[in-house]
């Protein structure tokens, strides 16, 4: 019997780390089979492109995320609670990869969307499908808040500026290469949604 191949799951994370660190447009199909250790022939068999894969780094890190968010989304405490929970992860999460690498890297999702989005209309595609997963996520977070009398009014568009707001200011992390920005981030939300 052969041996199991890892390749594409190498492929995959490595990818994943890659984009983080230098983004898309600096990464070829060479740079990632060498920091993957897979020889090029296999990445082929895997994947048609570096779009394909990109695809599927977005399937991937999406997944991980949103195994995280509904975590955190469907928890105890009130859904404004809830809400500081996610947003506590993610900023948590920009100040662990400082702490790691010495860098902000951002947001996966929004770092291509920044990139590749009036580029790769297919790629755009699957960053737009994301984006509204994410909203909905949130709306639904929001209706339970307004529920409550948290909040006076919920919606797409309200769960849509909470996004917004979350991917703006993790990006002016990245800028700055200081987590510490984020650190306001929910009483701002709050002052967004109109909570007390």
């Amino acid at each position: 019997m052969g041996r199991t191949s890892d390749a594409r799951d190498r492929l995959v994370t490595t990818t994943i780390e890659l984009i983080q660190a230098r983004g898309y447009a600096a990464l070829g199909v060479a740079d990632i089979c060498a920091a993957a250790d897979v020889k090029k022939g296999s990445f082929y068999h895997f994947f048609a492109s570096k779009q394909a894969l990109t695809l599927e780094v977005l399937d991937v890190y999406w997944a991980r995320q949103r195994e995280n968010w509904l975590a955190v989304l469907r928890g105890d405490g009130s859904a404004l609670d809830r809400l500081q929970s996610l947003l506590t992860v993610q900023s948590d999460a920009q100040c662990e990869a400082k702490a790691r690498t010495g860098v902000v890297n951002g947001c996966l999702i929004g770092n291509l969307a920044l990139e590749l989005s009036a580029q790769d209309h297919v790629v755009q595609a699957k960053l737009d499908d994301i984006f509204n997963e994410q909203i909905s996520l949130v709306a639904l977070l929001l209706d339970d808040a307004a529920a409550s009398g948290e909040i006076a009014a919920s919606g797409r568009d309200l769960a849509r500026s909470v996004i917004a707001h979350l991917e703006g200011m993790v990006l002016f992390a990245k800028v700055t290469n200081d987590p510490g920005i984020l650190q306001p981030l929910f009483s701002q939300v709050k002052l967004l949604l109109g909570a007390a």
